[in-house]
């Protein structure tokens, strides 16, 4: 929303600076995953080509979980920058889920860390069980986050279609058990745990596509637009 003398709404200077916030807590969580990536060391005497190609195969677990990392934080911003751009004011009660959804993204390289250095070893079950869980708990933030903002309406802009509402809502709470099961496949097989993971970021990419443009939701007229012609309908009906 832009006012008349051409200054933002104070609403949306609130949403603007929060997001800005959080750009930057997730674009340091994706840019920390890089430092699982460790150049191999090899003996002087053995500095060959057959050698460094023998030791990059060998960092197979590392560039598994930076990849599945990458693309989870990546769809993790899509979805939450598509949320955002559905809210039209912010409370405290947001931007504390906001914040508690902050805080796992930054812990989300700890867990990478756990399965890249763990995952072709027999303690691989609890590396992927704490990778997963921590996603698990990551839904639980994103549904306190979108319960915040959806829960009667509270914050959401007045154009946004309830069909959407009810879509993302299913799509949040439908993940949970989804997370939970890949958490205790691990400890019968972790690299299905972690393909579990790989494949859910997928689904989240197809299903966090948004369809209406953001600028149709800024311009599209508001409810209260519609609130004249009922009265001219009450006066012509009192005329009549």
């Amino acid at each position: 929303m832009i006012e008349g003398d051409g200054r933002a709404a104070p609403t949306e200077k609130e949403t603007g600076r929060l997001e800005s916030f959080s750009d930057g807590v997730f674009a340091v969580a994706i840019t920390l995953l890089v430092l699982n990536l460790v150049v191999p060391d090899l003996p002087a005497t053995s500095e060959t080509p057959a050698a460094l190609m023998a030791k990059l195969a060998q960092g197979w677990p590392s560039y598994l979980a930076f990849v599945t990392s990458f693309g989870t934080i990546l769809i993790m911003w899509v979805n939450h920058h598509a949320i955002f751009k559905l809210v039209r004011r912010a409370d405290t009660l947001f931007m504390f889920a906001n914040g508690f959804l902050l805080l796992l993204t930054t812990a989300v390289p700890f867990g990478t860390a756990l399965v890249a250095r763990y995952l072709a070893t027999p303690a691989a079950p609890v590396a992927c069980a704490v990778y997963a869980g921590e996603f698990a708990v990551v839904n639980i933030a994103y549904n306190l986050l979108w319960w915040s903002i959806a829960h009667e309406r509270r914050l959401l802009r007045p154009q946004v279609p309830q069909a959407r509402v009810d879509g993302l809502t299913k799509s949040f709470a439908s993940a949970f058990p989804v997370y939970l099961g890949a958490t205790l496949l691990a400890f019968w097989n972790a690299y299905a745990s972690i393909a579990v993971c790989f494949c859910l970021w997928i689904v989240w990419a197809i299903t966090g596509y948004e369809r209406t443009p953001a600028r149709e939701l800024t311009n599209r007229p508001p409810p209260r637009s519609s609130t004249p012609s009922r009265s001219r309908h009450a006066s012509g009906s009192t005329k009549s």
